[in-house]
């Protein structure tokens, strides 16, 4: 074999080029690591490779590396990540940056980076995993699924997901179901995944508990038929208010996991402050373990508020009281000026119906009272927004310590409304802070005045209501309020619901 003569300038050449080449690998990995440590801690650094080579480009080589710096680091990258493309990579977080660059959403917010990097890490754990958490629908035969569904019924046996879910909570507005729905968009539409709200998600448990009364194990039976429908389940807003959910929780998402269900969950309180002073809560408890073990738990701790970014819009919110001439007038607008409107009947969930005092062309026309006054709960309102996109609403009061079930019923309302992008027509005594200024949490009260912390103070002056899911969910509601009556919010509205 001959051999390779090189000229000493041509070796001279070749040892700068490795020289330089390894010490911008040197930087671009410390650089990598450091960002990853400082947004993911300890278990991000397994993505330490993929996840920046497209960052890491974008970030450094902009701020005026010279060229060969820059084709040592593409050197570098290309050797790296041999093994995967960057530009077939997908997720949440390559989303997201692309709807920054095309001016879709507002500059990067550092806490929401810190949340997307967590749903980056689930993605990027579930696609390859997709075969072991059988995550494809069409990848396993109907044949299969039932004899598995068959013996796990003569010889009960676990099949935890390999795959930890995710736990987002933080302050409202911060962003938490944007990132969420970001993140299930992006996953194949042939997989097993479903994406509902938690108030819907319970409504339906209860539903499916009536339809298997009578067996041994009710939940059991339910928690396999959400399985067998969805292995990823991305629960928006979950909150536990009601003692009969909150009884049940446990053994239900105990049956889920055992059955592979990989759940995706946001939240404004931290799973430790779940259902906090509620009856029975020591029962709820072993629920808040299983939640934690099965889950990465990650704050969104951003103070900013996107929904009071929105643009103001007039005409949809009017504050006083003997306005209920104008209402009609606004409502008689939205149906048409011809249009006759009358009492309707809607169907709500295990047979009992709802009277509309006054419904027409998707509109429904409520007094407050007979909305939030009487027994109604969160199935009433989704069967009604399941018929009519939009919402008058009359007489709306400030809440106090003397309508505080009513209050729990509007914010019911609310949640259930911004679900459903309907809309909100609607008069007020007072602005949307201004209607829960006297709802307070435990923590508030003792900060204002110690005497006001206890809630069976009958001759309270100041009318407070001591409440703390209330306390905890009024922010929700006035943001959601405030955004509702947005132009951004009411051209989704208008889209949503094709008008």
């Amino acid at each position: 074999m001959r051999p390779i003569v090189r000229s000493s300038s041509s070796l001279s050449r070749i040892r700068w080029a490795l020289r330089n080449q390894e010490r911008h690998s040197s930087t671009f990995c410390s650089n990598s690591r450091k960002l990853l440590i400082s947004a993911n801690e300890k278990e991000a650094l397994v993505n330490t490779n993929t996840y920046n080579s497209t960052l890491f480009s974008r970030l450094s080589f902009s701020r005026g590396l010279s060229a060969e710096a820059v084709e040592a680091a593409d050197a570098v990258r290309l050797t790296v990540s041999s093994s995967s493309s960057d530009v077939n990579r997908t997720g949440p977080l390559v989303e997201y940056e692309r709807r920054i660059s095309d001016g879709d959403l507002m500059t990067g917010d550092v806490c929401q980076l810190g949340a997307l990097k967590e749903l980056q890490r689930l993605h990027d754990e579930l696609v390859e995993s997709v075969d072991t958490c059988r995550l494809d629908r069409y990848n396993t035969s109907d044949k299969s699924s039932r004899s598995r569904w068959f013996w796990s019924r003569l010889m009960p046996q676990s099949s935890v997901s390999p795959v930890k879910g995710l736990y987002l909570y933080g302050g409202v507005g911060t962003g938490k179901t944007m990132l969420m729905d970001l993140f299930f968009d992006q996953l194949p539409c042939t997989w097993k995944k479903q994406r509902i709200h938690f108030h819907d998600f319970m409504l339906t448990v209860h539903s499916r508990l009536q339809k298997h009364k009578g067996l041994s194990d009710p939940l059991e039976v339910v928690a396999q038929e959400i399985a067998h429908d969805a292995i990823l389940l991305c629960l928006d807003e979950f909150m536990v208010t009601d003692v009969a959910d909150a009884l049940i929780l446990n053994r239900l998402f105990g049956h889920l996991f055992s059955n592979g269900i990989i759940l995706v969950a946001t939240s404004n309180r931290n799973p430790d402050k779940l259902y906090e002073g509620g009856l029975q809560r020591d029962l709820f408890l072993p629920f808040i373990a299983s939640l934690k073990e099965r889950n990465v738990v990650h704050e969104i701790g951003s103070s900013v508020d996107y929904r009071k970014l929105t643009s103001a819009e007039q005409g949809f919110y009017f504050i006083g009281k003997d306005l209920s001439t104008l209402l009609k007038q606004k409502f008689q607008e939205l149906i048409g000026g011809n249009v006759v409107a009358r009492p309707q009947e809607v169907e709500v969930v295990m047979g009992r119906k709802l009277q509309v005092p006054l419904g027409a062309n998707g509109c429904a026309y409520f007094p407050f009272e007979e909305l939030c006054d009487r027994p109604l709960g969160a199935a009433d309102y989704f069967g009604l927004f399941k018929k009519f996109h939009t919402l008058a609403l009359e007489g709306v009061p400030v809440f106090g310590l003397h309508n505080r079930t009513a209050a729990y019923r509007f914010v019911t309302l609310v949640d259930v409304m911004y679900e459903n992008r309907a809309r909100l027509l609607c008069t007020a005594e007072a602005t949307p802070q201004e209607l829960l200024e006297k709802i307070v949490t435990i923590s508030d009260a003792k900060a204002m005045s110690p005497r006001t912390s206890s809630r069976s103070r009958k001759n309270d002056v100041s009318e407070l209501c001591v409440d703390n899911e209330l306390g905890f969910a009024k922010d929700r509601t006035i943001s959601r309020l405030t955004e509702m009556n947005s132009k951004e919010y009411l051209e989704q509205h208008a889209i949503t619901h094709n008008l």
